[in-house]
């Protein structure tokens, strides 16, 4: 055989997770309180970054000369087609059996973020079940604490006593598709296994992180740098490139949740009502207006090529790319939001009963973005109308088909309904759930009476037997 060095040269295309784009990204997901701090440490960390009196729109004011200023696009893209968490959630169908989830206007546990997503994934009864008892089994940091075969048998004990192993496996790597990145890992290694494999292919040294991640994990915590260089065949630059990856990555994804105080909401958009309909748009006091420091701007010199002036060039870039990171994420904010009250213009003017049925993949579609990027949008993210104020999360409800094919119903419109029907019964002769079935057929909704009772329960209200003991 014969071997010998050549050259090739190839055409083609590829996605870079550039460090502007994870900080969009990043920026995206924050609440509105977490954003705050994120800008106030720019603020105390830049010094090319200023901010204005009052609370607005992002805006940039920088000096006339433009000889020192770097190309920024018009517009930082926030969305992509890499691989992202949410990969393998499926679109809701009509089944009126499928599982559901009462949303709340406050933010979210980890166990309520993932019980949210569970509610929009397209999982069977069974699998339902399922996703339930692993939820229930994570740590504060999003760690499976039980074995699967311990969770196995739990379910059969309630009652499903065919289960397999595998289904219970099956349904654990669905869920390991969830947002944040890395939960429902068992340990550390898969962890981080987890939250690699979601970067995208063209990563530097994805594969050696990889392997340093799956073989040599203890070697790393025992800072044996020889061990790693040899094994992994890289060099010192290369090695550190590795371990500053890894090192990126979150060894405890879901210790960031927890539940959200009502009292520190603070709206990031309001809708408004006028002659000429509905308009929303961004809450002013949400966030600081932010400037490029103008004094300090006006010093840079572009053929300096000293320590100072090098230095006010990199935090000018880096305050242009936060800038316009924020500025991405209100456009963002903005589009999903619009394309959400679109939708459901009826809850605005006649309340929870006209609520449309609504899935991630509805709005991702009609804005061109991927569905992870919607969760990141309405997570967290909350909305001022005239009947409150509430998560964009609570715009979401799975669908239940109409009766002979006609109109389907939103699970949201239908417990409102409910909860009416239960208000206006008769004092003395409370509604059971099967004459409540019958009600909402004449109103063209067909439900089973197991799943009004699993809405009613949703809602906290008593059974019709405990509400005639109670009056």
């Amino acid at each position: 055989m014969v071997m010998k060095a050549s050259l090739q040269l190839r055409i083609g295309t590829q996605l870079t997770m550039t460090p502007q784009l994870q900080q969009a990204i990043a920026l995206l997901q924050l609440s509105t309180l977490d954003l705050r701090q994120e800008i106030q440490q720019a603020l105390d960390a830049n010094p090319m970054l200023e901010q204005e009196d009052e609370f607005g729109e992002q805006a940039v004011s920088e000096p006339q000369e433009a000889e020192w200023s770097e190309s920024i696009p018009n517009e930082l893209s926030v969305d992509s087609d890499w691989s992202d968490t949410y990969q393998d959630i499926g679109s809701l169908g009509g089944n009126s059996e499928g599982p559901d989830f009462e949303r709340q206007a406050a933010g979210q546990s980890l166990h309520g973020h993932l019980l949210w997503q569970l509610a929009m994934t397209d999982f069977s009864p069974r699998e339902y079940a399922i996703a339930e008892s692993l939820i229930d089994a994570l740590d504060a940091n999003g760690y499976l604490t039980q074995p699967l075969n311990d969770i196995r048998e739990g379910l059969k004990a309630q009652g499903h006593d065919s289960l397999s192993q595998r289904e219970v496996e099956n349904t654990l790597l669905r869920l390991q598709q969830f947002e944040p990145t890395g939960v429902f890992a068992r340990d550390l290694r898969e962890c981080l296994m987890l939250q690699l494999a979601s970067l995208p292919e063209d990563t530097p040294l994805l594969m050696p992180a990889k392997r340093l991640v799956r073989q040599f994990l203890e070697a790393l915590g025992k800072d044996d740098m020889r061990l790693l260089k040899r094994r992994l065949s890289l060099d010192d630059e290369q090695l550190d490139d590795v371990i500053r990856l890894i090192r990126s990555l979150d060894p405890r994804p879901g210790s960031t949740y927890g539940v959200t105080d009502d009292s520190y909401i603070t709206p990031d958009l309001v809708v408004r009502h006028d002659n000429e309909g509905w308009h929303l748009e961004l809450n002013p006091e949400a966030l600081p207006r932010l400037r490029i420091q103008p004094d300090y701007a006006s010093l840079i010199k572009r053929a300096d090529k000293s320590q100072d002036n090098q230095f006010l060039k990199e935090h000018l870039q880096e305050a242009r790319w936060l800038i316009k990171s924020l500025s991405s994420r209100n456009d963002t904010l903005l589009r999903v939001g619009r394309e959400i009250i679109a939708r459901q213009i009826g809850f605005l003017e006649h309340g929870e009963e006209a609520m449309k049925p609504l899935i991630l993949a509805d709005i991702a579609e009609a804005v061109e973005m991927h569905e992870s990027t919607i969760s990141r949008v309405t997570t967290q993210k909350f909305i001022h109308t005239p009947r409150g104020v509430f998560e964009l999360k609570y715009f979401f409800s799975s669908q239940v088909s109409g009766q002979d094919g006609g109109d389907s119903h939103s699970s949201t419109a239908i417990r409102a309904r409910i909860k009416k029907l239960i208000q206006d019964e008769p004092s003395g002769k409370p509604l059971s759930d099967s004459r409540l079935v019958t009600l909402l057929e004449e109103g063209g909704i067909s439900v089973a009476r197991r799943t009004v009772a699993k809405y009613r329960e949703s809602m906290g209200i008593p059974s019709s037997s405990e509400r005639r003991r109670l009056r």
